[in-house]
């Protein structure tokens, strides 16, 4: 029986706020159409390279969009504001309709198929998958939200969507890379030290950095980190991965067209904790 990937999502899980501040109309959906790929990569480029470090080239430069061959066997996750506000990416033929926050996922069955999963680039996977060919594995990449959005509400908002798409496609592990921004791992010692010894994959899980950009991430010793800076100086969708239960992978990895240094996720959904799993059920369309 040939396997599918669900790649519906209810349109309207919505975020009901209870702060006036906070934006109440947002909706969380899949894409539909490439007019909803290109406004998820005109977002991610206006975070990725108008906002942070990232080094477009020329074509990137003149389209304005981030984008790649993976994009196009993706499901993209959208976080939708429906209000009047003008900020984010306006979906074509959708007038008060902006994109404001996106994920992108490649689910197993589609990167087997086409170019592997994104990730393989920096880290060897083949070990995980062998290891574990009776789970379904779903990456997750590239994900921004707007300067302006960037609160706890819009976060659990786009990952009640991502929480729906592994209910419906039966995926058991999530992966993907995580970012610092910067690409000198001296600077990022403690952070990098910190994840080393706390939350290292145990051998059933554990992945390696590709041997040819390996970068050691036991820099400082365990007994000589500062604990509350260190989680002060985690990026906060890092300290999200680790609330979840999230795994990290051997080794660092620097990305140079990103400006960034990359550290590995290993999530596997059974170890999700369940106060986390009732909220991510809460809202419901």
């Amino acid at each position: 029986m040939k396997e599918t990937i669900k790649t519906k999502i209810a349109k309207h899980i919505k975020f009901k706020s209870q702060d006036d501040s906070e934006k109440p109309n947002l909706c969380v959906r899949l894409s539909e159409n490439k007019n909803d790929i290109r406004s998820a990569q005109s977002l991610r480029f206006k975070v990725f390279y108008k906002e942070m470090s990232a080094h477009p080239n020329t074509l990137t430069r003149v389209t304005r969009r981030d984008r790649d061959s993976y994009d196009k066997i993706c499901s993209h996750m959208l976080v939708i504001d429906q209000s009047s506000q003008k900020r984010g990416v306006p979906l074509i033929g959708k007038k008060r309709s902006r994109v404001v926050g996106t994920y992108r996922l490649i689910p197993q069955i589609a990167a087997e198929k086409n170019y592997g999963f994104y990730s393989q680039h920096e880290y060897e996977l083949t070990h995980l998958l062998k290891k574990h060919k009776d789970k379904k594995f779903l990456e997750l990449g590239r994900s921004c939200v707007l300067k302006e959005y960037r609160n706890k509400s819009t976060i659990e908002l786009l990952w009640q969507g991502v929480w729906k798409y592994l209910n419906d496609n039966n995926i058991d592990v999530m992966i993907g890379c995580a970012s610092f921004q910067g690409t000198d791992p001296n600077d990022l010692a403690l952070p990098l030290s910190f994840l080393y010894h706390n939350s290292l994959a145990p051998d059933e899980w554990l992945v390696n950095a590709q041997p040819d950009k390996f970068v050691n991430m036991n820099i400082i010793k365990k007994e000589n980190i500062n604990t509350k800076q260190a989680l002060k100086a985690l990026p906060p969708l890092i300290k999200g991965y680790l609330r979840l239960g999230a795994y990290i992978g051997n080794g660092a990895v620097i990305d140079h067209q990103f400006g960034t240094t990359d550290v590995f996720i290993i999530m596997p959904k059974k170890l999700i904790e369940d106060r986390f799993v009732t909220r991510f059920n809460a809202v419901k369309s």
